[in-house]
């Protein structure tokens, strides 16, 4: 239904939000903040965005009508979570060996690889020679373009720099006003606006060369506002008509574009609810590697 296929495309977003996460990692690369930080930052606001997408599903649901099918027994969740946990156990690996200090967030994309080969080959028997070499290409093909996307990017970030362009464009927004809040919330119908049409890593390289001299200028602090460009790019990915999760959505499920745009509208309203709470609210975002003492 279109309901079921726009909870599985809004709650698809959360994966750039809850470390690891790949859109921090470039946030973290081009600005100098701890991706280990950018990680932690990123979980209480994840849990706030998944948390307003699950009131929202469930207050739909109820208001609908619909149920759930049989309830699974005690039996049958054990036997499912033994035949998950191995999988589960990757993001534990990661952040643990991250934040323990075992490895950088480098070396432990390495870790993840080994330790996802064996458990493909030796565990659960899924992998073949054959499908590592199908895996090796796509990988290359996926790595490829995001390499070109951040070299070439990189020489434009270069021609902003040299032309002066980060500058002119915060001397333009302070013009308009020099509260932060005004500004942060320029910011984020911007943001919303590029995350429609542009993919989360591109517009990350592109805009944050631009806009992060405008944001430190009125005191919001760098690890802040990346967890902001995040989660608004990601409610791109969901809003009509060019959201990237929104087509992969009518691709599995086969209902049309028109009738998930009108689905998903009420989760989006509820992502834009999280979002102006994560922005004004800082400490959401900070709280938790400042007590880590990461940041």
């Amino acid at each position: 239904t279109p309901y079921a296929t726009a909870v599985q495309a809004t709650a698809g977003t959360l994966g750039v939000m809850i470390p690891p996460s790949i859109p921090m990692i470039i946030y973290g690369v081009l600005t100098g903040v701890s991706i280990g930080a950018l990680f932690m930052g990123g979980i209480l606001p994840g849990i706030l965005v998944g948390g307003s997408l699950m009131l929202v599903a469930w207050m739909i649901a109820r208001k609908r009508g619909y149920k759930g099918d049989e309830k699974a027994s005690g039996a049958k969740i054990w036997a499912t979570f033994k035949d998950a946990i191995l999988a589960l156990l990757m993001p534990v690996i990661i952040l643990g060996g991250i934040y323990g200090g075992v490895f950088t967030p480098t070396e432990a994309a390495v870790v993840a690889v080994a330790y996802g080969f064996i458990i493909g080959f030796f565990v659960y028997r899924e992998l073949s020679l054959s499908k590592l070499k199908d895996i090796l290409v796509n990988t290359s093909v996926g790595t490829a373009t995001i390499m070109f996307i951040i070299a070439t990017s990189s020489v434009f970030s270069w021609i902003l720099t040299a032309q002066r362009v980060p500058q002119a464009v915060a001397e333009a927004i302070l013009s308009i006003s020099t509260n932060p809040i005004v500004i942060l919330t320029l910011i984020n119908l911007l943001l919303l606006f590029i995350g429609t049409f542009m993919e989360t890593v591109a517009s990350i390289i592109i805009l944050v060369p631009v806009l992060l001299p405008v944001v430190t200028q009125i005191g919001v602090d760098p690890l802040h506002f990346g967890i902001i460009i995040v989660v608004n790019l990601a409610i791109g990915m969901v809003t009509p008509p060019l959201g990237v999760c929104l087509f992969v959505g009518c691709g599995i499920s086969g209902i049309t574009l028109e009738s998930i745009s009108k689905a998903v509208w009420p989760f989006i309203l509820s992502m834009i609810v999280a979002v102006l709470l994560l922005t004004y609210i800082p400490w959401i975002s900070i709280i938790l590697p400042r007590l880590a003492g990461i940041y």
